[in-house]
């Protein structure tokens, strides 16, 4: 195992505008993968391949790769590049659905003991499970840092999920929109039970 100096968290925090949320978010509940391991928050953000969003992380992972490994930085990260369990960062094209093409795929996570991520509207007060948003295939602001690691369960490059905020809608992934109650009209209390 390597051991370096900290890095300043400012050099490999990112914040991703515009970005669209992938398939199965766990914004609001924590949960285990395949019902093993740690309790995690998590998302999947959907970077378009030529923005700067995309450059942005590719920088980031630079930084705390050479922090954690140095020179070995670039052989190491060519070694984990493309395999999903060991690298966050993954070309979306490998991954075969069609929402991923021409963009790279971000899995970020947040353990449970850390308390959930920050879930925001564009106003910034905080959104709650029930307001149906963020949703997949909706666009967001998310707030990440990027970080290497090299322990007993081997190296990786790792994404932790600190914040994300809903920007505005986008067709969703699901085949399910955002939640709304339109159609619906108020109703007066007549006294009959429909039971």
């Amino acid at each position: 195992m390597t051991t370096a100096a900290p890095i300043p968290a400012s050099e490999t925090e990112v914040i991703l505008k515009n970005v669209r949320l992938g398939v199965f978010p766990d914004l609001f509940i924590a949960r285990q993968f395949d019902g093993k391991g740690e309790f995690k928050y998590k998302a999947v953000l959907i970077v378009p391949a030529d923005s700067a969003e995309c450059l942005a992380v590719e920088n980031a992972i630079m930084v705390a790769a050479t922090a954690k490994w140095g020179v070995k930085a670039p052989g190491i990260l060519k070694s984990l590049m493309g395999q999903k369990k060991e690298c966050a960062w993954i070309n979306g094209i490998t991954l075969g659905r069609p929402e991923y093409e021409g963009a790279w795929v971000l899995s970020a996570a947040r353990r449970q003991k850390d308390g959930p991520p920050k879930v925001l509207a564009r106003d910034k007060t905080p959104l709650t499970i029930e307001s149906g948003k963020p949703y997949p295939g909706c666009y967001v602001n998310a707030k990440v840092q990027l970080w290497a690691q090299d322990n007993a369960f081997g190296k990786g490059m790792r994404c932790t999920l600190m914040a994300v905020q809903f920007v505005k809608d986008g067709e969703a992934f699901s085949g399910a929109g955002p939640a709304n109650d339109m159609g619906f009209e108020e109703l007066a209390d007549d006294g009959d039970d429909l039971l």
